[in-house]
């Protein structure tokens, strides 16, 4: 029997907190605004005149600024808390955002989004760690779906609208990205009280023991085979905009529509599928499945022609790859994870993905100025391979090692 859809809606949303859903909402308008990234490279080779190798550090430089927001915005978490650091962030970041439209030489807009990012960055470890206190065991991996399903739905809205922007002026993008992140920021303050670290650890009926992330040898190599596929991920808002405006000559509303397609596609099923998933295997089986669906993307705009439905085809198969892993991943370190360190397992998950932000652009210009788009398709088609294989390996390794832990000890 096939079960009512009103039924499987329902029931993926039941049982998340009000606070969640006040999160979802700054988030949704935090990144409704959120128009820089993927039409930054663009800006730079097409409006500023930098080569793809200056786009590319720059870039990079957006990455390193992440890994330190992150580190200082974890150890920030769980010294003092989350909520004071959510609304600095939001803040800081608006004025920076605007700042950039200022900044046209190579140092300037370097150094800027360098200071940019290491202020928005440091958001994230305090936002994870407001999503874990505000939600029960129970529902925390689909509150953490909840709150890609916000990023996703506000991402759909801004790269529509950031396309449609960009063909008007690149200047506008900057802009309206600042304003948002102020309006988010205003939104948290009048939604959300003031949550103290004194308070938060009250509401833990039992203390947790405090163990650090960088002496946990199963998250380390968790957090070692996220960076390849994070690097090949990034490429999604990074180089291939560049590749479907210059090599298949898509217009920039085109391809504003494929990085909204990729959100609405997430706020259409990802809570279903996570809300029917979630329990049936270990999170490290589907988050190996979906970097391996993900593989599939890249392989499709090589052997694909350059028109319309290759492109649509590529984001289908990202995107699932995306559903299938990402949540999944949020699952796996937050197990790991209590109330006294949550914020340094969610910085070095963020640092993941913020070494990614900085190693993907270098390669990825260097692939393509030797050998091109071609060599730079299959090259992330490899490494995501690679990933997946190690993600399922550990899958297999970590109940021996339990057994083995249980048995000696």
């Amino acid at each position: 029997m096939i079960a009512n859809p009103i039924e499987l809606y329902k029931n993926a949303y039941a049982g998340l907190s009000r606070e969640n859903w006040y999160l979802s909402v700054v988030m949704f308008i935090n990144r409704s605004g959120t128009m820089v990234v993927p039409f930054m490279t663009i800006y730079c080779t097409q409006q500023l005149g930098f080569t793809i190798v200056q786009a590319g550090i720059i870039m990079s430089l957006f990455g390193v600024g992440s890994i330190l927001g992150a580190f200082f915005g974890g150890k920030i978490t769980d010294k003092l808390g989350f909520y004071h650091l959510q609304l600095g962030a939001l803040f800081s970041g608006g004025v920076l955002f605007i700042s950039l439209a200022f900044l046209e030489t190579f140092l300037s807009l370097a150094a800027g989004t360098f200071l940019l990012s290491m202020c928005n960055e440091s958001f994230r470890p305090a936002n994870s760690a407001a999503i874990a206190h505000y939600s029960s065991e129970s529902a925390r991996t689909r509150a953490y779906s909840l709150h890609r399903l916000a990023i996703n739905l506000g991402w759909s809205f801004g790269g529509a609208l950031g396309g449609f922007i960009a063909s008007i002026d690149y200047h506008l993008l900057f802009y309206v990205d600042g304003l948002t992140n102020i309006l988010a920021g205003i939104l948290l303050f009048k939604l959300l009280p003031d949550v103290r670290k004194e308070k938060a650890a009250k509401e833990v009926s039992i203390k947790p023991i405090a163990h650090s992330a960088y002496r946990d040898k199963l998250y380390l190599a968790f957090i070692f085979l996220t960076i390849p596929f994070a690097s090949s991920f990034f490429q999604f808002f990074i180089l291939q905009p560049v590749f479907f405006k210059s090599e298949w000559h898509f217009t920039e509303q085109f391809i504003g529509g494929l990085m909204a397609l990729n959100g609405i596609i997430i706020v259409a099923t990802e809570m279903v599928l996570v809300h029917n998933l979630e329990g049936k295997r270990s999170p490290l089986f589907f988050i190996s499945l979906g970097i391996l669906v993900a593989s599939l993307s890249y392989v499709a705009l090589n052997v694909l022609p350059p028109v319309a439905w290759a492109a649509v085809i590529s984001v289908v198969l990202i995107t699932l790859g995306e559903m299938l892993s990402m949540p999944f991943m949020n699952a796996f370190w937050i197990s790991r994870s209590n109330e006294s360190n949550r914020g340094e397992y969610s910085a070095l998950y963020t640092i993941a993905w913020s070494t990614a932000q900085i190693i993907g652009p270098i390669y990825g210009a260097i692939l393509i100025q030797q050998g091109g788009f071609r060599l730079f398709w299959w090259f992330l088609t490899g490494i995501c391979i690679c990933s997946s294989l190690g993600f399922m390996l550990i899958n297999y390794l970590e109940p021996i090692r339990k057994w083995k832990k249980s048995r000696y000890f």
